[in-house]
């Protein structure tokens, strides 16, 4: 996909759009400065797959995907601003009923709740 000319890619960890790169031997690469993380793409399979990847996806509903399930599945606690992806083990349900009430923040000496609201 390409933003404004760019290459674009989303990063793994945080899914923000980053640019792809070009080593000086031509491997494309990807750094995610707020993450931390660095991606190299070797090997001639690999980096043929990830061309092959990137001038498959259009650019814009991949980026309006992602955009959407990082806001489902990566909600950010009411409490305490931390930011989380949504787990079974996180799963907070009524002790009368049994019913979904939404996902407990895994941050400890927090009890904030992400409330659920099924898709209608």
């Amino acid at each position: 996909m390409a933003i404004n000319g760019k290459r674009m890619f989303p990063c793994l960890v945080c899914m923000g759009p980053r640019e792809v790169r070009q080593t000086k031997k031509d491997k494309p690469y990807l750094v995610c400065d707020p993450c931390g993380v660095q991606v190299f793409i070797r090997g001639s399979a690999g980096i043929e797959e990830f061309n092959r990847l990137l001038e498959s996806t259009n650019g814009e509903s991949l980026l309006t995907r992602l955009k959407e399930m990082d806001s489902r599945y990566r909600p950010t606690c009411p409490e305490c601003g931390y930011k989380f992806w949504v787990g079974p083990e996180l799963v907070k349900t009524s002790i009368f009923d049994g019913s979904m009430k939404g996902f407990r923040c895994p941050q400890k000496d927090c009890s904030g709740i992400i409330a659920w609201e099924p898709k209608q």
